[in-house]
């Protein structure tokens, strides 16, 4: 990076990540991710929530995730004074990961960088959800619901539920049934552009989750439709760690 570069920081422990940044020569502004982006040379988002918001952003900035998460490479945040400093030294790698949009009915519309969720707003009520790539009709079955997952969240809730973990670069999304009917069911990996799914009958109000958010109901038949919306660029130190769970 250039002599003193700007870092935007975003998140939790600001004045700790403030200071790091300081301490290694660099420039620091802190605050939400829609005012520090603009202008900043790179960022630093401590904490998932954080590292979401500079997520939703945009920005093509190297973002380093200090205690996000670990499907991002996340530097824990004990190792916070020492993966700053390698980001300001340039000493880390620049790894893509994949953003998608999710529209309904061409009317919603969301960002996400770890999972979307079709969800039963009621715990254990049974809806029937199809799943189409391209063309194709994938699947029908009925579920609790139905998670799609990037590479980046495919260690979280969606392994949670049974699906395949998928390396940083992989050109899927993981598609689980949540809680299905059947026992024996598959999972599926699948390219995000084209990806559809479609909530076929409602025993309940069904809920879209974007990451964090609940973005709001959908109705039975409403298309719901997976495009694949550009990458954040994730600066990976020496203490990131592994996006792969432990056995």
């Amino acid at each position: 990076m250039s002599d003193s570069p700007l870092v935007g920081v975003v998140g939790a422990d600001a004045e700790a990540a403030v200071a790091a940044v300081e301490s290694a020569g660099g420039r620091a502004t802190a605050g939400a991710a829609s005012r520090v982006v603009d202008g900043s040379d790179a960022l630093v988002a401590v904490g998932e929530p954080a590292l979401l918001a500079v997520a939703r952003t945009g920005t093509d900035r190297p973002v380093l995730p200090v205690a996000a998460g670990r499907g991002v490479r996340s530097a824990p945040r004990e190792a916070l004074r020492d993966a700053v400093a390698d980001l300001l030294a340039g000493d880390y790698e620049s790894v893509p990961h994949p953003l998608v949009d999710v529209r309904v009915a061409d009317r919603t519309r969301a960002t996400a960088l770890f999972d979307l969720m079709l969800v039963s707003a009621e715990p254990a009520q049974i809806s029937e959800y199809a799943v189409d790539s391209g063309d194709d009709r994938v699947a029908r079955f009925r579920a609790d619901g139905v998670a799609v997952a990037t590479p980046a969240g495919s260690s979280g809730y969606a392994s949670d539920a049974g699906g395949p973990v998928l390396a940083p670069d992989t050109d899927a999304v993981a598609v689980v049934p949540v809680a299905p009917f059947e026992t024996d069911i598959d999972h599926w990996a699948l390219p995000p552009d084209g990806l559809g799914v479609t909530v076929e009958r409602d025993e309940t109000t069904v809920h879209l989750l974007a990451d964090d958010r609940v973005v709001g109901p959908v109705e039975p038949d409403d298309p719901v439709r997976v495009v694949p919306a550009g990458s954040i660029s994730v600066a990976v130190v020496a203490a990131g760690r592994s996006p792969y769970p432990p056995a």
